[in-house]
């Protein structure tokens, strides 16, 4: 076998600097990711799981969606939309106090009733937005539904 000496490889020194590039990027982007997973975990930030609408009324515009606080602190519920439109929220009931207002501690559950300027059409699907006072925004959907 004849071997080549006008071929040149990479030299030591140039392979031993692409390895460590290679190794430290790796390295920040599993660091990054890691460091998202921990404030996820750790309830950093605001995390509500809305239920599907329920209790429609149709004729007076009002319907009820439940509504969790899963993360780790208090959220204050701000504002609710119905599609592009400003509408009125109440809470009737909370899971663990018995008492109403728009705060709800870690791991409280509450009946959000929505309240709408006109009345609901049956047969036709609305999207629910709920803002909390840090501006973060939870939808849920839902079809009106004749009583």
């Amino acid at each position: 076998m004849k071997i080549l000496k006008s071929k040149k490889a990479l030299s030591p020194v140039v392979a031993s600097i692409i390895l460590i590039a290679v190794t430290v990027a790796v390295s920040i982007a599993v660091a990054a990711w890691m460091g998202a997973l921990t404030f996820s975990f750790m309830g950093g930030a605001e995390q509500l799981q809305l239920g599907n609408p329920w209790g429609w009324s149709c004729t007076a515009g009002t319907v009820n969606i439940n509504v969790t606080n899963s993360g780790g602190g208090t959220v204050v519920l701000n504002a609710v939309r119905v599609g592009d439109s400003i509408a009125t929220m109440s809470v009737t009931w909370s899971s663990d106090t018995g008492t109403t207002g728009n705060s709800l501690a870690a791991g409280e559950r509450a009946c959000v009733q929505i309240t709408r300027g006109s009345a609901f059409t049956p047969g036709v699907p609305y999207t629910f937005t709920i803002v909390t006072q840090n501006n973060h925004e939870f939808q849920s959907t839902g079809t009106a539904q004749a009583p």
